[in-house]
């Protein structure tokens, strides 16, 4: 564990519950609204095993009685610290009306694992989640998530003994990139990352994929959010977008509605992946 020096101003930056007052109402509702779509959905997997841990485990939700085809991953925030797959269950609605498999892993969470390992893990879920649709998934995650799946879509799977990719694009939702300006705040409790682990765990600093990545953020984020949005995307070439009157919080609500154009925009990168 690395000790810690905070630097005021980024810590402010990255507090994103002091941020947003109101996160509690959003966050309860998160897990209501997933709740009512587990509990309604015909064509729901529940609590999957992708690997060996009881958190290593994934919900996917099927468009209808096919069991393979175009399929997304949803990883989840909460600085790698927090959360499981039980709140996001209704963020595959928007894409499951367009037909898309959606699948929702949980994975364990800093510090019981090393950050390190927590990205093995998701490599192991994307993985999995690619067999089960018989071709490469779409990789879309919030906060963290936009980390991890921005990490996904980074991977040499080659290198991993995959025949072909497992991820062909991704979307980020107020993700992270940048993990250097983290080191100095009250995030890196959990995580214990020093300058070099940052460096190496940071996809701005990694080669750009072959797939495409999409980085959109709320409007109403602060300057860093938006900056490491903007980072990642001139740093490979991807789709930036604002999210109009969105917070860190409500940034996934488009998610969750077939009409939205976060929606049509995600549809429209994976039928040309």
């Amino acid at each position: 564990m690395t000790d810690i020096v905070l630097d005021p101003w980024l810590d402010a930056e990255y507090d994103n519950r002091a941020k947003v007052p109101g996160h509690p109402a959003v966050l309860a509702g998160w897990a209501r609204d997933a709740a009512l779509f587990r509990d309604a959905h015909p064509h729901a997997e529940l609590g999957v095993p992708y690997g060996a841990g009881p958190r290593q485990a994934m919900d996917v939700f099927w468009p209808g009685e096919a069991r393979e085809g175009l399929m997304a991953l949803f990883i989840h925030g909460g600085y790698w610290a927090a959360l499981d797959r039980s709140s996001s269950s209704h963020l595959a609605a928007g894409l499951g009306a367009h037909g898309v498999a959606v699948a929702v892993p949980s994975y364990d969470l800093c510090p019981a694992v090393s950050l390190e390992e927590l990205v093995e893990e998701l490599r192991d879920a994307a993985a999995f989640a690619a067999a089960r649709a018989n071709r490469p998934v779409h990789a879309i995650g919030h906060s963290a998530g936009g980390h991890l799946a921005a990490t996904l879509l980074a991977t040499d799977w080659g290198a991993r003994g995959h025949g072909a990719d497992a991820v062909s694009g991704a979307c980020a939702i107020s993700g992270l990139f940048d993990l250097a300006p983290l080191v100095a705040t009250r995030v890196n409790v959990p995580l214990g990352l020093d300058g070099a682990r940052a460096a190496a765990l940071s996809p701005a600093l990694m080669p750009p994929p072959r797939g495409r990545l999409r980085a959109v953020v709320g409007e109403r984020e602060g300057a860093e959010y938006l900056r490491q949005s903007a980072v990642i995307t001139a740093a490979w070439r991807g789709d930036f977008g604002v999210l109009p009157g969105a917070d860190h919080f409500t940034a996934v609500a488009p998610l969750a509605d077939p009409g939205s154009d976060l929606v049509a925009a995600i549809l429209a990168d994976m039928r040309r992946a």
